[in-house]
């Protein structure tokens, strides 16, 4: 178990962040290539104050109308995205590999609060997985995919939150946490889940189309 952890941590981590960040890249790339191809209109009529307008209504809880309508939902989007990304950047147990390979230390959160932002996290994932299930409206639009995505994301949350307090067996539970997070960062960019970047573009395209050229506002 410990030839396979130092295996993940190690050329598998930097195999993992390549395929990130190259995948990211060359999918960005084919799709402005594709849009500056189809969708020369847009760039016709390019303002970035609307562009920004429309990516920062979106960003903010309860600012668009979409997600006033839908409150309790919108909280547990945000909450769950706000998690996602909150808790792995500044985990302290994350910063300390950080600043043992190459002497950075970013400020890091209290234990406590990532605990506490870890179980926020898991119990958005489970209403949004729930609602996925129970919601017919949602359902008819989830594949098993979706449902599969959201299990993946919720991994390496669940498993760092064991190991930490040792439930199970330790190594394990170190075992699987690093392999689900790698397996996450690869299908990123292949999936769904590559919105973490495409969202700003999307909603930048919205911004340029409904407010520059129409007058409208895109919230």
């Amino acid at each position: 178990m410990h030839g396979m952890y130092e295996f993940l941590t190690g050329p598998a981590l930097w195999v993992t962040f390549l395929i990130f960040f190259g995948g990211l890249i060359v999918r960005i790339a084919c799709l402005y290539g594709l849009s500056r191809e189809r969708d020369r209109v847009f760039y016709n009529h390019m303002d970035w104050r609307w562009a920004f307008r429309s990516i920062v209504h979106w960003l903010v809880p309860w600012w668009s109308a979409s997600t006033r309508s839908q409150p309790v939902f919108s909280l547990a989007f945000f909450l769950f995205h706000l998690c996602l990304f909150g808790v792995p950047i500044f985990l302290n147990a994350h910063n300390l590999l950080w600043y043992e390979s190459f002497g950075i230390k970013p400020w890091s959160l209290p234990d406590g609060i990532a605990d506490i932002l870890t179980m926020v996290f898991l119990g958005c994932a489970a209403f949004l997985f729930a609602r996925r299930l129970f919601r017919p409206e949602v359902r008819i639009l989830s594949s098993l995919w979706d449902y599969t995505l959201l299990i993946l994301t919720m991994l390496p949350f669940l498993t760092g939150f064991l190991a930490f307090h040792q439930v199970g067996p330790y190594p394990l539970m170190m075992v699987l946490h690093v392999l689900s997070a790698e397996i996450l960062l690869i299908l990123i960019p292949f999936s769904k889940l590559g919105h973490i970047v495409l969202f700003f573009f999307s909603r930048a395209f919205i911004g340029f189309e409904m407010g520059q050229r129409r007058g409208a506002r895109a919230w």
